[in-house]
């Protein structure tokens, strides 16, 4: 009688390079010709690249595999990762807006990660959140095209803003790769 391993098999919907999320001609980060021109409209591309890769590692997995924690102790998921996220893009929302800040969406105490259970509804409420706070704080960015410019609140540039913007996803999508190959073996890229 063969044993089950705990491990999932690695395996990948590429075909051209198996070591691959996709192949380069069906991955939807790719575009033809030029890329974009001008430093904000660079920044403003990779940023889109990044949370759409987010997207496509919770791709295709239902509640319990979005909630799943694989390295305890820690309570990190993906589905922790979509909620942490729109927490932090609140977080830049208030940096650039006058008056009180917005209230956290999830509790204070790590329940973005903690509250990331295995329901429907908290998923559906997680990505809708997501969307809601990324358009949010896309709104209130665009009204400070100088990159240079310093925000009224910590005095932090435009322009770090958005580097820091880019370094939260990019850091985060690495442990999405990780989470998600420990959920059903899917590599990343």
């Amino acid at each position: 009688m063969a044993r089950m391993s705990q491990q999932p098999a690695r395996w990948s919907q590429a075909t051209v390079y198996p070591d691959m999320w996709t192949d380069p001609d069906d991955d939807p980060r790719n575009s033809d010709g030029a890329g974009p021109e001008g430093e904000l409209a660079t920044l403003l591309d990779f940023l889109a690249g990044y949370r759409m890769t987010l997207a496509m590692k919770c791709e295709g997995l239902d509640p319990e595999q979005l909630a799943r924690r694989s390295v305890p102790p820690s309570t990190m998921s993906l589905l922790g990762l979509v909620r942490h996220l729109a927490e932090v893009e609140r977080d830049w929302h208030n940096w650039l807006r006058d008056g009180d800040p917005l209230p956290s969406l999830y509790s204070e105490d790590d329940g973005d990660f903690l509250g990331a259970v295995a329901e429907q509804a908290v998923v559906d409420s997680a990505f809708a959140d997501l969307a809601r706070e990324q358009a949010a704080a896309d709104a209130a960015l665009a009204e400070y095209p100088d990159l240079d410019e310093r925000l009224e609140k910590d005095g932090i540039a435009v322009r770090e803003m958005m580097v820091h913007r880019i370094e939260e996803y990019a850091r985060h999508c690495g442990h999405a790769d990780l989470l998600r190959e420990c959920v059903d073996g899917r590599v990343g890229q």
